[in-house]
């Protein structure tokens, strides 16, 4: 049991929203992969969208750290100049992890941009980009 504790303490759903709302890329590392709680996970993180539009007119910052809440689960933002959401669901608290996360990946993030095959505000697909999310979220999102 203390097992799935550690496992339910490190859980998380990294998503890249375009700026049209379309997702661009998905991450997940929650302790349930059912078809029901990703479309529910889905759904809290499509919601926290419209607050964090409502922010960006507020402060001058581009994260957000806890925009929304739901049950345990809380919701931070990273927006770009572009207006592309990082939206992370999780059930931890790591403030200055969340933020440095949000930071290297907008960095990677940046560096797809200036690939010349990426076609903008379209889904990534690269497998080098998803490694990389990968190891930062280990490096970053320690529960």
């Amino acid at each position: 049991s203390s097992l799935y504790l550690l496992v339910a303490l490190m859980s998380y759903l990294f998503v890249v929203v375009g700026k049209h709302d379309n997702p661009l890329f998905r991450l997940d590392n929650s302790a349930q992969k059912t078809d029901n709680s990703r479309h529910l996970q889905e759904f809290i993180i499509h919601s926290s969208l419209d607050l964090v539009d409502e922010l960006v007119w507020r402060k001058t910052d581009m994260y957000f750290k806890n925009v929304d809440r739901f049950g345990d689960s809380s919701i931070s933002a990273f927006v770009t100049a572009s207006n592309v959401r990082f939206m992370l669901l999780h059930d931890f608290k790591t403030d200055d992890g969340i933020k440095n996360f949000f930071t290297d990946v907008y960095e990677l993030y940046m560096k797809i941009l200036l690939n010349p095959f990426y076609k903008l505000n379209t889904e990534i697909t690269s497998p080098v980009f998803q490694q990389r999310v990968k190891t930062l979220a280990k490096r970053h999102l320690k529960g």
